[in-house]
This record gives structure tokens, C-alpha cells and sequence, in this order.
């Protein structure tokens, strides 16, 4: 395992890390006894940093994480997000005593004294330019309930107005094959600045996995039904923003990318991971299986000159105008 710098912060962290949101629900039917034994295995493996969000499964994936990591505390980083518990667009959501009240709920389901990574969860940018959220988070720091912040966003131009508070240590960002949009202006400007990149949705809901055909049906609890077309959420936390048959018909498009390598998907984390400004690459999982199966990036060879220009021409000339929704 490699571990990279988070940012400003101290803390070190593997270079694929996991995110938990499928271990706590919205992507079909979980088993806690299969998610824990998928986090022992990615600890013993060397992963010491999981994202987590205080939604996910209404707080279930916190308490797998604090059941997965006890005694290990001092070892294990663990990132946490809030707001969409609470309505994103009322600014009473980001309240001083709202905030505290996200923060202590959490601490309470990981069984933590302190959050590694507290990050505000895909917030309106109204609400980044106009509330003292930023003010709030200052004062949970200094307290030391959260040891640094963060923001998770879904559009370059949020990611961007968080880059003017220098104590915004990481941003979460979409980041894929898909999505190369953050490469032209936020991560440049994220790296000179010194704040990490978290990406998420690396492998596209699973359409970089190569596993999909266009007879793929999902479980009604699956976001990947449920929000196909952003009717929960943003969209382009489902499949990137792409329609899903025009998303499986560019993968098989892009399934070159496995020869020499791997897998599909080892192949799309190792693209991920060669990108300067990249802390870590944050797939999700189910199992042991599959997070043994996303740590192969690690040993994934990367794209020369030619590979790289060729997968720039397809973003540009072939993925992108197709994307839905603001990124």
C-alpha cells in the first residue's frame, strides 16, 4: 500500500481508500457480517482511511465502521459528512447548534472523541457563500471534535469557492473516466493550495466495471434505479450523469482500457491514482471480494503517452456532452 499526504493536514492516508455509502444501503441489499468482513480484510491489507456519511443507511455505516475499528482508533482514519439529514436549502441546517448536533450524533454512532474528516455533504453553493458554516467548523476544530474539514461537492465551481477558505483541507469531488472536467482548473489550483482530492464515484456506479449490459436491471432500494435520472439526487452521483444505456454503450467502448491489465475496473482506479493532484481514489463495496478485487489497482500498470491522449479524445469527443446535470 502507498499512502499519500491529505492536504495540509498530517495525516497519511492509502492511496485507495473506501467509501461506505453501499455498505449502509441505496445499492441493493447488504450484510453487516460480509461488510465488516470486508473492512478487516481492507485494514489488513493497509487501507487506513474510510469515508462515511451520517445518511448512509441513517447512520448504519458509521456504526459498522466504529464496530470494524475498534481499539484501532489511533490507526484508522475515518471521514464523516452532514447536512442531508436536515433540509441542504434552509440555512438553519448549518447552524452552529445544528451543526454540533451532526457532529455529537456522530461521534456517538463511530465512538469517537474526534472526527478525522468532517465534511459538509454536497451543500448548495448559496448556502457555502451566505451562512457562517465555515465559521461553525472553525470552532468544532478548535474545540477538538474534528481534527480538519472538508467539503464534498458536485459541481467545479462549488469545489472552486471552497478553495477561498484556507481551512478547507480536503474537497470530495466526482472524479472518473467520465467526469475529467475537475482536471482543467479546480485540481491545479487544489493542489498549489495544498488541499487533497478525495475521488468518488471513481468506477461510475459500476458502468467502468465492465459488468453491465443494456438487460441490467437494479433492486427498486438501488439508487442506481431509484436516481437514475436525479429524481432523489444529484444525478451525477448515479452512473456519473450519464444515461445508463448510453453509459454502458461508451464502456464497452472504453474496455481496451483492460488489455495488459487486470481488470476494467483496476485499469479505471489506476487512471484515477497517476493524477498529480489525487489524495485517493474512495470505491465502494459490499464484500471481501470486492474490495480485493479494487486494491489490484495498486499492481495495475499505467497508460503511456498514447493511452492517455487516446482516453482524453473519448472524454472530450464522446462522453462529455452527454453528461447530465451541473458539474
Amino acid at each position: 500500500m502507498n499512502y499519500r499526504q491529505l492536504g495540509k493536514s498530517e495525516m497519511k492516508v492509502s492511496e485507495i481508500s473506501f467509501g461506505t455509502w453501499g455498505i449502509g444501503g441505496d445499492w441493493g441489499r447488504s450484510n453487516d457480517e460480509d461488510a465488516l468482513s470486508a473492512l478487516a480484510r481492507a485494514m489488513e491489507l493497509g487501507v487506513n482511511f474510510f469515508d462515511t456519511a451520517d445518511v448512509y443507511g441513517a447512520g448504519r455505516s458509521e456504526e459498522l465502521l466504529r464496530k470494524a475499528t475498534k481499539g484501532k482508533e489511533d490507526e484508522i482514519y475515518i471521514a464523516t459528512k452532514f447536512c442531508r439529514a436536515g433540509d441542504i436549502h434552509d440555512p438553519l441546517t448549518y447552524s452552529e447548534d445544528s451543526v454540533r448536533q451532526y457532529c455529537e450524533a456522530s461521534l456517538k454512532r463511530l465512538g469517537r472523541e474526534r472526527i478525522d474528516l468532517y465534511q459538509i455533504h454536497c451543500p448548495p453553493l448559496e448556502i457555502l457563500k451566505h451562512t457562517n458554516v465555515f465559521e461553525v467548523l472553525d470552532k468544532l476544530q478548535a474545540e477538538g471534535k474534528i481534527r480538519h474539514y472538508g467539503v464534498s461537492v458536485e459541481t467545479v465551481e462549488e469545489g472552486l469557492f471552497c478553495l477561498t477558505n484556507p481551512n478547507v483541507a480536503a474537497l470530495q469531488v466526482i472524479f472518473n473516466l467520465f467526469r475529467q472536467k475537475p482536471l482543467e482548473e479546480l485540481f491545479p489550483k487544489a493542489k498549489e493550495q495544498g488541499v487533497g482530492i478525495l475521488a468518488r464515484v471513481p468506477l461510475a456506479s459500476g458502468l467502468l466495471t465492465g459488468k453491465f449490459t443494456a438487460d441490467t436491471h437494479f433492486a427498486k432500494e438501488d439508487h442506481r434505479q431509484f436516481n437514475a435520472n436525479g429524481e432523489q439526487f444529484n444525478v451525477g452521483e448515479t452512473f456519473a450523469g450519464l444515461e445508463f444505456q448510453k453509459g454502458v454503450e461508451l464502456s464497452e467502448q472504453l474496455s481496451w482500457i483492460a488489455d495488459g491489465r487486470e481488470s476494467m475496473a483496476s485499469a479505471a482506479l489506476r487512471w484515477i491514482l497517476d493524477q498529480e493532484a489525487v489524495t485517493c481514489a474512495i470505491p465502494g463495496f459490499k464484500n471481501v471480494r470486492q474490495v480485493e478485487q479494487n486494491l489490484t489497482a495498486l499492481e495495475t500498470k499505467s497508460f503511456n503517452e498514447d493511452e492517455l491522449m487516446r482516453l482524453q479524445n473519448f472524454y472530450e469527443g464522446s462522453v462529455k456532452d452527454y453528461i447530465r446535470g451541473p458539474y
